[in-house]
Order: C-alpha cells, then structure tokens, then sequence
C-alpha cells in the first residue's frame, strides 16, 4: 500500500513538474514576445470611411511609421454611429499594441459618449500624438448662389426647408451648426440636414453641390480650395492653413464655439497599463517618424499635419 501510495507521488511530482515547466516556458515566452515586439502587423483603425482627413493621415503616415518599428501598418475603415463603431471595436481587441486609432479624439469620443450613450469612457483612451486642430468651417460650393452665412441664416429663417446642409452626427461642427441656427431664431425642427458617417463625404458633398451648405473640419478642405467658398470658420481667427477665411464674429455673428476636431494617434488606454513596453515602442516610433523631415515634407505637400 504504501508503495503504491509512493508511486503515486512520484508520478504527482512529475507531473507538476512538468506543469512548472511549461509555465516557465510560457511566461518565457511571453515576455520573449514583449521584448520583441512588433513581431507582426500592426492594425490602424480609423472610424471614418476611406477619403476623410483622418484616413488620408493615417495612409500618407503609416510608411514612415512602419520604418521606425520595422513592421506593416494596415488601415482599417471601420465607420458607423459617429466614430462610436470604430472606437468600440478597437477598445474590443487585445491591448497588446497590435492595434492604434488614428482618430479625432476630441470632440467624437466626448461627444459620443454625452450624446449617444457609448460604452466607452475618456479614460479607455490613451493619446500617442494629436498632430491637427482643426475648426469647423461653414462652406458652400465655389459658384454657390449663397453669398454669405448671415444671408444663408436669414433664407432658412424664412424658410427652414430652402437649404440643405451637409453635417456628420456626434461632431463639434453638429453642435456649431445648431448653435448657430437657433441663435438665428431658425427652426432646426424643420431643417433638412442630410448626415455622413466622416467628414470627407461631407466635404465632397459640399464641394459637389450635393447639399447647398456644409458644416465640417475645414482643414480636410484644403485640397478642395478651388470648389467651396467658406462661409466662416468658428475661430477666433482664421488658421494659417487658410488665412482670408471670415471667422464667424467677423460675419457678425456672436455666439459660443466648440472646438474643432484634435486629430491623430491614439491607443487603448488598457495597452499603456498592460503592454507598457509595447506603449513605449508605439510612442517612441510615432515621435521619430514626426520629426522625420522626409515625413514632414510628405505630409506638407498633401496638406496634412505631421506634428
């Protein structure tokens, strides 16, 4: 009896043995792939469909991205609810750095939250860099009838259905855009407001004269300089990336504004307390390929912003 009961030990210890050893093997390992990390490609969800200001940023930047860490960046597109699809998604995946945000985080994840309920907090969210700031801009296409907003104002106060205006739900340009109606005593009960999930198909439709009147980034609109006429941007002044734009008190019009869109690179804030190496690595790569002059260049003759 008690030789069996002393086998049995044996072949327990063994055993457990053998478990601590895979576990060595395993933690091992683990930390083997931190150490080593990127060691595959890194997704780049941006929630904006292809042809906005974030997704045109995200592709123009990612090669030189991709030098620093030695490893691919693929974009992924994955638009819906005012970002909130995108956003969500990436907060889903394994905080493991193998995926980053190339978004607006401010105002979409704020103003997601506030006015859609997303289930994601602003501390889920960890900044890398925001390189742009932008404003919104109140545009109309360049042969445009509309001469001015407080001409544009008026028309839809007599008429709230004489316009129809361009606009992505859950944006600062949202809130500017009706801040702006009902200081103008029109009835946003009534208007026509056609919405875009990202503000490149706002832009285009703005400048295609699919809508009469957009309410959008106007950074994203520099390419397209030639086809809108801006009608105010909600600034103090007008940024340098188009200095004669009027800003919104110069048309005599006073009101409270939002901030516009704070662009750029972002990670799940899970990643900076789980995967600190891999967060570091991110950071520093990100920094390096921002003062990279070949980048900045890259980035200056496509109108982007790079730091």
């Amino acid at each position: 009896m008690k030789r069996h009961v002393r086998n049995a030990m044996r072949r327990m210890g063994a055993i457990g043995g053998a478990v601590l050893l895979s576990i060595s093997v395993l933690g091992g390992g683990a930390a083997h792939a931190q150490e080593d990390f990127p060691s595959r490609p890194i997704n780049v969800v941006v929630p904006f469909k292809t042809g906005g200001y974030n997704d045109r940023l995200a592709r123009a930047f990612a090669p030189y991205i991709e030098r620093e860490l030695g490893q691919p960046l693929v974009v992924i597109n994955q638009e819906g609810a005012g970002t909130q699809l995108g956003h969500t998604y990436a907060l889903q995946q394994d905080p493991d750095g193998y995926t980053i945000l190339c978004t607006s985080l401010s105002p979409f994840i704020p103003l997601t939250i506030l006015l859609q309920n997303a289930p994601y907090k602003v501390e889920d969210f960890a900044v890398l860099n925001l390189p742009s700031r932008d404003y919104t801009f109140a545009a109309t296409r360049a042969d445009s009838e509309i001469a001015s907003l407080p001409a544009a104002l008026a028309q839809l106060k007599a008429d709230p259905r004489s316009l129809s205006i361009g606009v992505q739900p859950a944006s600062a340009d949202y809130v500017n855009m009706m801040l702006t109606m009902k200081a103008a005593g029109v009835d946003t009960d009534k208007l026509r407001i056609v919405t875009y999930d990202g503000g490149g198909p706002v832009r285009n439709a703005a400048a295609g004269g699919q809508v009469d009147l957009a309410f959008v980034g106007g950074e994203g609109f520099v390419p397209l300089k030639a086809k809108i006429k801006p009608l105010a941007v909600y600034a103090k002044k007008a940024p340098d990336w188009w200095p004669d734009a009027p800003t919104i008190a110069s048309v005599g019009i006073q009101q409270e504004v939002v901030d516009g869109s704070q662009r750029g690179w972002v990670v799940a804030s899970a990643v900076k307390t789980e995967n600190p190496a891999a967060y570091a690595k991110l950071l520093d790569a990100i920094e390096k390929a921002s003062k990279n002059p070949e980048a900045i260049e890259a980035l200056r003759l496509q109108e982007l912003s790079a730091t």
